[in-house]
């Protein structure tokens, strides 16, 4: 592969997780197509967009600023699931409940990318442990 993201497991998995997104939004209601659906795309759009801009031989401290902008995009989508969920606007919840569950996933290798990274900022936002327990 021709760009150092490419090789990367976490942004493949974006990758992964932005075509299940995609796949969801492509259920909702046509009212929620231009309002929810595109913006949920957006977000999982951001999270690999993210990963690759941040790759591009910058400092540690830059390239945990776009991880630090695609983890705030994950929690995008996720926020829209819950939406999608209580507007019951699925009948099958499967597809939320394997989204769900690759976002934490997603996050998790976000999260692991951000801690080996070396960087010279003193602000660090603390690591959250979210239970094993799909909400879906």
């Amino acid at each position: 592969m021709a760009y150092k993201f490419e090789d990367l497991e976490v942004w493949q998995r974006a990758l992964d997780y932005a075509d299940q997104i995609h796949d969801i939004a492509e259920q909702l209601p046509k009212h929620e197509r231009c309002n929810l659906a595109d913006q949920m795309t957006r977000a999982a759009n951001s999270i690999a967009l993210n990963i690759a801009e941040g790759s591009t031989g910058q400092s540690d401290a830059e390239q945990d600023r776009f991880l630090r902008i695609a983890i705030r995009s994950l929690l995008e989508t996720v926020a829209s699931l819950h939406l999608i969920k209580r507007r019951d606007y699925l009948d099958d919840l499967d597809p939320l409940r394997a989204a769900y569950r690759e976002s934490e996933a997603l996050f998790a290798k976000l999260q692991a990318f951000r801690s080996s990274l070396d960087t010279d900022s003193t602000v660090r936002e603390p690591s959250v442990e979210y239970d094993d327990e799909a909400p879906f």
